[in-house]
């Protein structure tokens, strides 16, 4: 019975490492009164050097728009916080080798010892500025696979980013 539990946890971990999921960092400006910043607005100047389709950046904007508005805040022509947004991409190659501690399991991936995958690492930096001062005073960064296959998933996936970030705003909030 032991045995069979120890063959078990490897496949465990498989499964439970190979789940996507969205890395998030955050960093701000510890000077900041996040309480007075009630109204938000968009900052098209630093949206549009965002190296994505039209497409993606309104998906973005909507699912960052539908998260401030859920903490309370609300969309303004005269606002306190500036909302802009940035993205970058590389291709990453992932190598997984079905031998581990000295057994082979073959079960894993077939019999094929050694599986090569390629996908796409997207990272989304939201950026929420000071409108008076027009200072960075938060900002949160969302790593993870962009593995899409149609219109449907790529929107929930830009909601997952997004969610993931914005549950660190603002900072010291339970919501970490």
């Amino acid at each position: 019975m032991k045995i069979q539990k120890l063959l078990f946890l490897p496949i465990v971990a498989l499964i439970i490492s190979s789940c996507s999921s969205v890395k998030v960092t955050t960093d701000y400006d510890t000077k900041a009164d996040f309480n007075k910043y009630k109204t938000f607005a968009f900052y098209k100047k630093g949206i549009d050097k965002a190296p994505i389709s039209d497409l993606d950046k309104k998906r973005i904007m909507r699912a960052v728009e539908a998260e401030l508005i859920a903490k309370g805040m609300t969309k303004s022509s005269s606002p306190d916080l500036l909302v802009s947004l940035f993205t970058k991409s590389r291709e990453r190659i992932n190598v997984n080798d079905n031998f581990y501690g000295g057994f082979y399991y073959p079960w894993y991936y077939g019999a094929n010892r050694v599986r090569v995958s390629q996908y796409t690492e997207g990272t989304l930096f939201i950026d929420l500025l000071d409108a008076n001062k027009k200072e960075l005073v938060w900002q949160g960064v969302g790593t993870g696979a962009l593995r899409t296959r149609n219109v449907e998933q790529k929107e929930e996936r830009v909601k997952e980013f997004v969610g993931e970030i914005m549950a660190k705003y603002p900072p010291g909030s339970k919501n970490k």
